[in-house]
């Protein structure tokens, strides 16, 4: 069969073989006349999408690589207790699964509850490694302290994933042991939003590999919360704000936004406070050290020096130093409005007589949102929590390291109080995603570990009032 199919083929190529018709001979070259096509851009924006086409075809073509698409996005919060925390969700594992976290600038860690925890996670939802099939076992222990309890387990690494945002191998704890009352349903755990310098696990958080990989449109992300403190209806949970990733939400502040730099390398996000008013006068507050605030999501409160708290209620008439629980704390009558307000620097900004009067204990006497705080080392002096926060527009930014405030808009203020169905854990499409350890801290810090400086806090915050760090 072979040598048939050879012998055809010969013959079919053979000349004589078959007989043709010869053509005609072909000139030595051919001229294609050539149309020059209009080009479509109109105007001076559909002439930068099209060179901006352009560059990025050639980039391509010639073995190039185009920039990271970068991208932004939002978390609805739930503000849990009448403004004790504010909680976002986000995704764990493959399949993913939804969890309630503490949304917190104060620390650097990202753990939730597993399904082997016994004590403090009654109620949550669990977090089950055998379900999930990119989990790692890391087989490091992992523990952390917090001003109202503690948490341990051990390391492991997945893939989360956060307001369209993925990072595919974040470390995190998994817990096993909670202390009684730090996790409040539906709450899982905890996601810290400070730097990697002060992680527990020695990992870097999640948010600083997404900023340090260039994943968002901005490097920076942004909080509007909610306040319920005064709400007389209010429930166990309510609408919290939001949490934006890569960008501000313009319609959530006025004016311009203010930013003042981190004074030192980037642990905690630290400002100096250089003034506070009260009823309109300046009180005398350390300078130097004992200026730095910590801006702290996750605590409710404010904390500070012995000297600038008494200065501060000293500006009160009739107000008086706490005592037993409330020891570290001051009362003042009730029917005393209290305007408080802070500068870091640049602008002074106002706190609501409504997030400073803490709550009442008695027909006439309150109690201040503003406490006395002894802390130790290298921990700033200052814990500024969403007592001021809830008062403004607050943006913490990567590049360069710095924290920005702006006022509230009128959208914004309108969600105070109202009550309305609380977000629920969602599980949203991924825009962009960064792999941890390819970035890091702009300043080249060393990593290292810490305890949360709200744990020197102690039991002075009592009842729903939860404070972490």
């Amino acid at each position: 069969m072979l040598s048939f199919v050879l012998l055809s083929t010969l013959l079919l190529f053979s000349p004589g073989a078959i007989a043709v018709p010869k053509p005609a001979v072909a000139p030595a070259g051919l001229s294609i006349p050539l149309v020059r096509r209009a080009p479509t851009p109109q105007d001076a924006k559909e002439w930068g999408a099209w060179a901006k086409n352009e560059k990025e075809k050639l980039t391509v073509k010639y073995g190039g690589t185009l920039p990271q698409k970068r991208s932004e996005g939002t978390n609805l919060m739930v503000n849990q207790d009448a403004d004790s925390s504010y909680v976002g969700s986000l995704a764990i594992g493959t399949p993913p699964v939804s969890f309630d976290v503490i949304l917190d600038t104060g620390s650097s860690d990202l753990w939730v509850v597993d399904t082997t925890c016994s004590t403090g996670c009654s109620r949550a939802t669990v977090f089950d490694s055998v379900s999930s099939s990119t989990f790692q076992n890391l087989s490091q222990p992992f523990s952390i302290q917090y001003g109202s309890g503690a948490a341990a387990g051990s390391l492991g690494q997945d893939v989360v994933q956060m307001a369209g945002f993925s990072v595919p191998n974040q470390v995190f704890g998994a817990v096993n042991q909670v202390t009684s009352g730090l996790l409040n349903s539906p709450v899982s755990g905890l996601m810290g939003l400070a730097w990697e310098t002060i992680a527990s696990s020695g990992h870097t958080p999640f948010w600083q590999t997404l900023a340090s990989s260039n994943a968002w449109t901005q490097p920076l992300m942004a909080f509007q919360l909610t306040r319920f403190i005064n709400a007389t209806n209010a429930r166990p949970t309510e609408p919290g704000g939001s949490f934006t990733m890569g960008f501000v939400n313009s319609s959530l502040y006025t004016g311009n936004i203010d930013y003042q730099n981190l004074p030192a390398t980037p642990t905690y996000w630290i400002l100096e406070v250089s003034s506070i008013s009260v009823q309109g006068s300046n009180v005398q507050i350390p300078t130097g050290s004992s200026a730095n605030a910590a801006i702290d999501t996750g605590t409710t409160l404010v904390g500070g020096p012995s000297s600038a708290i008494q200065a501060i209620f000293a500006q009160i008439p009739g107000s008086q130093p706490g005592t037993g629980n409330w020891e570290g704390y001051y009362t003042y009558p009730c029917s005393t409005e209290v305007n408080v307000a802070i500068s870091f620097g640049g602008p002074s900004w106002p706190v609501s007589p409504a997030d400073f009067q803490l709550t009442q204990i008695s027909s006439s006497q309150c109690v201040g949102a503003f406490f006395e705080l002894s802390t130790g080392g290298s921990a700033p002096s200052w814990i500024v929590g969403d007592t001021f926060l809830k008062n403004v527009y607050s943006v913490f930014r990567y590049n360069p390291p710095s924290v920005g405030f702006a006022a509230l808009s009128d959208t914004a203020l309108s969600m105070n109080g109202v009550n309305a169905a609380a977000p629920t854990p969602t599980i949203g499409s991924i825009s962009a995603s960064a792999t941890a350890g390819l970035g890091g801290n702009p300043s080249a810090a060393s990593p290292g570990r810490s305890v949360s400086v709200v744990a020197l806090v102690a039991a002075t915050i009592i009842g729903v009032f939860l404070v972490l760090a």
